[in-house]
């Protein structure tokens, strides 16, 4: 659960420790928005204030489920020019993502990297507890395969955030947060699975 601003924090304290990290993002929108109602730190804002401190390593950020509104022409711009790799659902449609996750393991190499899974990178008809949901979006066996292809890499944390059970009576979107965080927990460095 929570706000994706979480991500921002955690992210300094990483870089502290770490430098800059790699970055496998899965969501609906880039979070690199700069200000809203006139704030700078908003939950579609953290990664561009991560930029701005220096805490990402750019050419090992992946952004994967773009998609939805914006209020930009070209809401893809500002991530291109920081040498983010942006892919957008309809990269995504109907296929499986073990080949793009090939590339991306080899894009992050073996240097610290993070995970950071907005849960409105899947489909709301999967996951419609959320505050900014958008249709046309990955499936949960496509966040597995996400999710599953950053095994092997240098992982030190990662976030699944955005989860809002108060939207969805059924309580699906907890219960898809809740195993795909125990996923990600399954993929740390140094955990044994069967």
């Amino acid at each position: 659960g929570g706000d994706h601003t979480i991500t921002y924090p955690i992210l300094q304290a990483l870089a502290a420790k770490h430098g800059p990290v790699g970055l496998v993002h899965v969501d609906a929108h880039t979070d690199t928005g700069d200000t809203a109602l006139g704030e700078k730190i908003y939950h579609g804002s953290p990664f561009r204030r991560c930029v701005e401190e220096g805490l990402l390593d750019c050419g090992r950020v992946v952004q994967i489920g773009i998609r939805g509104s914006s209020y930009d022409p070209d809401s893809h711009k500002y991530c291109r020019e920081q040498g983010f790799r942006v892919v957008p659902a309809e990269e995504c449609w109907m296929k499986s993502l073990e080949p793009l996750m090939r590339e991306v393991r080899a894009q992050l190499g073996d240097k610290p990297m993070y995970i950071s899974f907005d849960i409105d990178g899947l489909d709301p008809a999967y996951a419609p507890g959320t505050g900014t949901p958008e249709i046309a979006g990955l499936t949960p066996g496509q966040a597995l395969e996400i999710i599953r292809g950053c095994k092997g890499l240098n992982i030190v944390g990662c976030d699944l955030v955005e989860v809002a059970p108060m939207y969805d009576v059924s309580g699906n979107t907890a219960l898809l947060g809740a195993n795909l965080l125990f996923e990600m927990l399954c993929i740390l460095p140094g955990v044994k699975t069967l």
